[in-house]
């Protein structure tokens, strides 16, 4: 009997706040800030968190959390020896919780305003040269019974930047050959047209014509590639496909969809393609996420300057 009354008072303990109200601020992004699936789900595991510290100080209330309670959350975080990153983004994630519930009537004022987000260096993104891109995309074996599939998967994120959830999403339907281009539902369900290259067009129509007919096994699927099952690729399945080209070309370090996507925007920049354009095409919100590129260039600059100016 006791062990039952135990667990009846846990489950009365999780469905009080800020649990009880965690769904309805995850559907409130979901529908109306039209986020997409992979920050909503980072934003349930933040939030998760914070409520077991809510529960841990017996805070079952909104009006309760003071400026005091959230920096004693943000230094419980600090004692689990969470990155600097991780960190800010906790108190991202709680920061919005918050004002959701202003928004919602449930809190008078926010006080998030001032509680500070740990400062994180900005970490320049890896990017490639021209010739490790290159050996990177002509990599894999020609013998390989995939081996349309995968080089034209990995071009086609280099000639367009898109990212690797994005890319396993693409339809036939998407794809314009004739114009040269291509429709990509990106984050928040926005969407954008990107041009491709000519060595990713025809790589596309021989895989549309040759391997992906066969791979379908009579299943009603739209996206572009697809796995040996029939089945679309995943956005795992897309890192592993880098990876093992990364692997074959021989390239230390970590490389993954990603890594494409900014040399796609770096390249372009080196080339001297305007910001603004770079910005469209990758799909950034805010042009100052597509200025750490500018930063890569100043860094290769600086890296030539020192190899070949005889005082570097």
């Amino acid at each position: 009997m006791q062990r039952k009354s135990s667990t009846s008072s846990k489950k009365r303990l999780e469905s009080t706040w800020p649990g009880n109200q965690l769904p309805h601020f995850l559907n409130y992004l979901r529908i109306e800030c039209g986020l997409a699936d992979n920050t909503i789900m980072a934003y349930e595991r933040d939030l998760t968190r914070f409520s077991q510290y809510c529960r841990k100080q017996k805070c079952h209330d909104p009006s309760h959390v003071s400026l005091l309670f959230l920096q004693g959350f943000t230094k419980s975080l600090v004692e689990q020896h969470l990155s600097t990153s991780t960190i800010a983004r906790h108190v991202s994630a709680v920061k919005m919780f918050l004002k959701y519930h202003v928004l919602s009537g449930n809190l008078k004022d926010d006080i998030c305003a001032e509680l500070d987000s740990p400062k994180t260096m900005q970490k320049l993104p890896r990017v490639l040269d021209k010739k490790r891109t290159l050996n990177l995309l002509t990599s894999l074996d020609e013998k390989d019974p995939y081996y349309v599939r995968d080089r034209a998967l990995l071009e086609l994120l280099y000639a367009t930047g898109m990212r690797a959830s994005e890319v396993s999403n693409i339809t036939v339907g998407d794809l314009n050959f004739q114009i040269g281009y291509l429709r990509c539902i990106g984050k928040g369900q926005k969407e954008r047209i990107i041009p491709i290259n000519k060595t990713a067009l025809a790589l596309l129509k021989t895989y549309l014509d040759d391997l992906r007919p066969s791979l379908l096994k009579k299943k009603p699927t739209k996206n572009v590639f697809l796995s040996r099952t029939g089945e679309a690729l995943n956005r795992i399945e897309v890192w592993r496909i880098v990876q093992r080209a990364a692997k074959q070309a021989g390239l230390v370090g970590k490389v993954t969809p990603h890594t494409l996507r900014h040399c796609f925007g770096s390249h372009l920049l080196q080339g001297g393609a305007d910001l603004r354009s770079v910005q469209e095409m990758l799909g950034h919100a805010d042009v100052s996420t597509t200025q750490i590129y500018t930063h890569v260039d100043q860094e290769h600059l600086r890296a030539v300057h020192k190899q070949f100016h005889p005082r570097g």
